[in-house]
């Protein structure tokens, strides 16, 4: 007996939508990494880490990177090892906490970002931003600040 797919209709939009999120974001990340990891010798993990610091003028705090990431403060930790012996990025005691280090991009740093972000732009573009309208983009956005406050909310409560 030939077995079909659930349609849209049949699904209720919640499920439809949360599934369409997961799947999105599974095959955007999965194509991103293997562009970076091909052509330049870096994880998505990193760029996100990376992409997290060249979006501040100023070193930002570890504990920063590893709320602001989708990854653990253990991965952060690990990821940070990883560029700073690859000479991407540089660890300094924080001076506003002696318990804590910045961590910037250093010059190297800087320019394997600019390559790799262009490396993913051109990645996502026939895929994603070729496709979406400014509304689309827009729209998505929102939806992700509202998940994020939720989230932000719900750990401050908790906390």
């Amino acid at each position: 007996m030939a077995k079909r797919k659930l349609t849209q209709a049949e699904m209720p939009v919640a499920d439809h939508a949360f599934y369409g999120l997961v799947w999105a974001g599974t095959v955007l990340t999965e194509r991103v990494d293997r562009a970076l990891s091909k052509a330049h010798d870096l994880p998505v993990s990193w760029f996100e880490v990376m992409l997290w610091l060249a979006s501040s003028p100023d070193p930002v705090p570890a504990s920063v990177l590893g709320n602001s990431t989708m990854l653990s403060r253990s991965q952060v930790s690990r990821v940070v090892d990883a560029l700073q012996s690859r000479g991407l990025v540089t660890r300094t005691p924080s001076p506003r906490d002696a318990r804590s280090v910045e961590v910037a991009l250093t010059p190297a740093g800087h320019r394997l970002f600019e390559e790799a972000d262009a490396t993913r732009r051109a990645c996502l573009a026939p895929v994603f931003t070729d496709l979406l309208d400014a509304e689309d983009l827009e729209a998505l956005s929102k939806v992700w600040h509202k998940l994020k406050a939720n989230k932000e909310e719900r750990a401050a409560k908790d906390g």
